[in-house]
């Protein structure tokens, strides 16, 4: 009977505790919100950025034609609002007669998956390496922090371009090059909250309770730095973006008849003079989508920066 009624104390102490922990994440939610929505272009940029996302994922439905098909009869036809444009072609066609329209939609396909698999790549290494920097420093901190500087010491796109002239051009290595040429910025960003971090009463209590260094780095200390980090992030995957669309527009990048926003803009560049929509269009949706990340990164710097929080 005692231990029934234990049992039952103990279950109804779970529910409770679990029970607050729910009530202390709705309430974290709507504080961040509240300080989100504060930001109206952030608003306007999550917006944007939730539609491309939509977009990309209804490429096959949305798209009025397949992205590489080509209609002889069509070439470098004007947008629909133009004397001689044609309504199946909203946006015209290009020098070979392919749909601008369905070659933009299915475009946000390859903006998001860069900026997705650039971010992820330069997160993971970046934090992992700018962990082990701030945690142990010494040697450690200095030889690190050395080789992050030689690589900042460069600019961001040429030394993509010598990557990618190293692995070769696509846009698998075009990804990789962009994600090292970022990691140097999570390096130093995780390393200086780390520093920041060790001093903290919680950390040295931890310390003192026997937690192992493994423990301190990536339950005590890393969930503290993650804010700075989420911002950054974000921000960084405006740059994935900008630098693929450079490098595909230098042809380093995604190759024909790949419908990437940069390598569209290359294959376009004879026809600018008498042919405006065919690059104006590519370049309008890189501008537009690059700003709305920007947007959202201001954003979520006023809603997790305390210091910008208003009381």
């Amino acid at each position: 009977m005692t231990d029934r009624i234990a049992a039952e104390n103990t279950s109804d102490a779970e529910v409770s505790d679990a029970k607050i922990r729910a009530q202390t994440r709705r309430r974290m939610l709507k504080e961040f919100w509240f300080y989100f929505s504060e930001n109206k272009g952030a608003v306007i940029g999550l917006g944007f950025f939730a539609m491309l996302v939509i977009v990309a994922l209804a490429a096959p439905l949305l798209a009025p034609h397949a992205p590489n098909t080509q209609y002889r009869e069509a070439l470098l036809l004007p947008p629909v609002w133009q004397e001689g444009g044609n309504w199946s072609y909203p946006l015209g066609t290009d020098a070979v007669g392919r749909d601008l329209l369905s070659r933009l939609i299915y475009g946000a396909r390859y903006s998001l998956f860069i900026g997705v698999i650039v971010v992820s790549i330069a997160v993971a290494g970046g934090v992992s390496v700018g962990l082990i920097a701030g945690f142990f420093r010494g040697i450690v901190d200095t030889a690190i922090m050395r080789v992050m500087d030689v690589i900042l010491a460069f600019p961001s796109l040429l030394l993509a371009l010598v990557l990618v002239a190293i692995l070769g051009p696509g846009l698998v290595n075009a990804m990789i090059a962009i994600a090292i040429v970022l990691q140097p910025h999570f390096v130093r960003l995780t390393r200086a909250s780390v520093l920041s971090e060790l001093s903290r009463e919680y950390v040295i209590s931890a310390r003192v309770a026997g937690a192992s260094n493994f423990y301190l780095m990536t339950r005590t200390i890393l969930p503290n730095c993650l804010g700075p980090v989420t911002v950054q992030a974000t921000l960084s995957f405006s740059n994935a973006i900008l630098d693929a669309a450079a490098l595909g527009f230098l042809g380093m990048g995604a190759q024909p008849p790949t419908p990437e926003w940069g390598t569209m803009l290359a294959e376009a560049r004879e026809f600018i003079l008498r042919a405006w929509w065919v690059v104006t269009f590519p370049g309008i949706a890189i501008l537009v989508t690059v700003l709305a990340i920007n947007l959202m990164g201001d954003g979520l710097r006023d809603a997790l920066d305390p210091k910008l929080k208003r009381s």
